[in-house]
């Protein structure tokens, strides 16, 4: 994995700066200059009224005493999508936009859920997140239910 990280470092910039060049020369210098900056300002909105949104679910989530797996992972791709909208560029706020809107998030979520869980179940040797986040793919083994075990409680308490 690290040697992935060190790779996008290298070729996201290069990448970057090429499709400025293209879009540039097709549209000219202002207007590719203008479009990041409303780019930049739309995502910065977006950020922050999806960031509030996501920590009011996250906050109901802990009121009510459920597990916020969904509301975590939503939490973690705003901030993902966030950092990646905010950084200049074309190639990064299509990602950023895809991990921020509240109707392709979803599809980020469980296409982030399906790899952190095979990653899971690669080094633990487990069922992965399935069983960890609810509703993030097939539950894991299901205790049967017709396994009955009679007896009786005893409070030693009581004597």
């Amino acid at each position: 994995m690290p040697w992935f990280v060190a790779l996008a470092l290298l070729v996201v910039p290069i990448a970057e700066i090429f499709v400025i060049i293209q879009v540039g020369q097709v549209i000219g210098g202002w207007p590719t200059v203008a479009l990041l900056l409303v780019e930049s300002a739309l995502g910065a909105w977006l950020i922050k009224r999806e960031g509030r949104r996501a920590w009011r679910a996250l906050q109901s989530s802990f009121e009510t005493g459920k597990m916020p797996g969904r509301e975590l992972a939503d939490a973690a791709l705003v901030l993902v999508g966030g950092t990646l909208l905010l950084t200049p560029g074309f190639i990064t706020d299509i990602f950023g936009f895809f991990f921020v809107l509240p109707f392709t998030r979803p599809l980020a979520r469980r296409a982030m859920t399906a790899f952190f869980g095979r990653r899971v179940a690669t080094q633990l040797g487990g069922p992965g997140l399935g069983t960890f986040i609810p509703g993030a793919g097939t539950p894991g083994p299901q205790r049967p239910t017709d396994d009955v075990v009679q007896g009786e409680v005893i409070d030693p308490d009581k004597k």
